[in-house]
This record gives structure tokens, sequence and C-alpha cells, in this order.
């Protein structure tokens, strides 16, 4: 671990920093690193390719988490066509196995990797339901206990967003929505309504987090013991 009060995680394909924000609350320092511009990404930003850059300074950080884009594995796909990002996902996967700190890779349900913990909005008192799976690095010897996991039993608008949210239904983060919808139904607050559409609430990587720095606190105590 690295001699900042904070260690060091490294956050790929970053966007605007969903994922990043709920790592920095549970106590990293975070770098967030994307192929195209994000002017409200809240934290230390490296435009570029993030394969690239974890090939060339993933051994720095002292841990790792990683997005990649999920267009080809959302059902969306089949209406509006894959984009011809889908193969990002395997490819990460394969740098991140052989990388010496461990890492956590976030996607939709769709995704063909594992789900070693699913999250969901109604776990953390939001309203968007927004399921997310997470595969986490097997050299972590115990996963997070997951959240209670709510019915779900408020229905959820795509369209008249304005009028069913004032009606108190959960609404779909997806396509139109606006940056209105940012503070409940997505704990962020500093997000354009297209980079919300593109993001996942920071309570999920909050929680995820929180185990991930127990992990790396207890590998340093058995390395100093």
């Amino acid at each position: 671990m690295n001699s900042s009060s904070r260690p060091r995680l490294l956050d790929l394909y970053c966007k605007a920093g969903g994922a990043s924000m709920g790592y920095h609350r549970a106590g990293f320092d975070v770098t967030g690193v994307d192929i195209e511009p994000q002017p409200r990404y809240p934290f230390t930003f490296v435009q570029g390719d993030a394969l690239e850059f974890l090939t060339a300074h993933g051994h720095e950080f002292d841990a790792i988490a990683a997005s990649p884009p999920c267009h080809d594995h959302t059902p969306l796909s089949s209406r509006a066509g894959v984009n011809g990002s889908g193969w990002l996902l395997g490819a990460t996967l394969d740098l991140l196995a052989a990388q010496p700190v461990p890492w956590v890779v976030e996607n939709v349900m769709g995704a063909d990797m594992r789900a070693d913990a699913v999250l969901c909005g109604s776990m953390f008192g939001l309203r968007t339901y927004r399921h997310r799976k997470f595969a986490i690095d097997t050299r972590i010897p115990w996963l997070p206990a997951v959240p209670w996991h709510p019915a779900h039993t408020a229905r959820t608008s795509t369209k008249k967003r304005r009028r069913d949210f004032d009606a108190g239904m959960n609404i779909s983060i997806t396509g139109d929505v606006g940056s209105w919808l940012g503070p409940a139904c997505m704990g962020i607050d500093w997000m354009t309504g297209s980079e919300l559409a593109q993001a996942i609430p920071p309570a999920y990587t909050h929680h995820l987090g929180l185990h991930l720095l127990d992990h790396l606190d207890n590998t340093i105590g058995l390395e100093a013991a």
C-alpha cells in the first residue's frame, strides 16, 4: 500500500464518476480513466485507453475497479444493435487476472461474467432498481454481505417521469432522463442526465469499497506480523 493516508484505487471506464465516488467515500484515493472527456469527473482524471493504462500503470495502485462498456450486453442491444464494444469486458477481465492487486468489475445483468454480488437501488433506499452485478477478485478470501433486497413493489416509469416521480413511482435511469432525478434515484448531484444514464449509484461501490478496504487492511496486517 502507498504511504499516503488513503490507498490508491484505479477506476477504469470511469465515465462521470458514479462508481468512483462510492470508492472515494469508502476511503480510497481514486484515479479515473476513460477514453472520452469527463469534465464533471470529481477526482484525478486521465483521458486515454483503459486497457493501455491498465497495462502500463495497474501495478502502481492498491486496487482496481472497472466498468467496461455495457451497451452490447444489455437487452436494449437487441433493438438498438451492438456497437462493437462487447469484447472489452473479456479483455479487461483477462488483464486484471494478471495484476498483482485486487480488483472488482461491474456490469449489467446480461454481461457474461460472474455475479459474486448483485446490488439494486432498493437496497440503499434509492428510487430506481438498476440491478448491477459485480465480479470480485478470487484472491479476496470472502465476499461482502449483501444488504437486504426489498420486494419490488414500486412501478417503474420510463416516459412521463416527472409526473410519475411525484406519484411515487420508481424511475428508469435511461435515455433522456433528467439531471433532477440524480439525488433521489442515484445519490448523484453533479451529473447531466446523459451522464446519469451511464452511471451506477455510489452507494453500490461504497458498500463494496468498505469490504475491499478491510481486505487491504487485513493483508497489510498479515504482512507486518
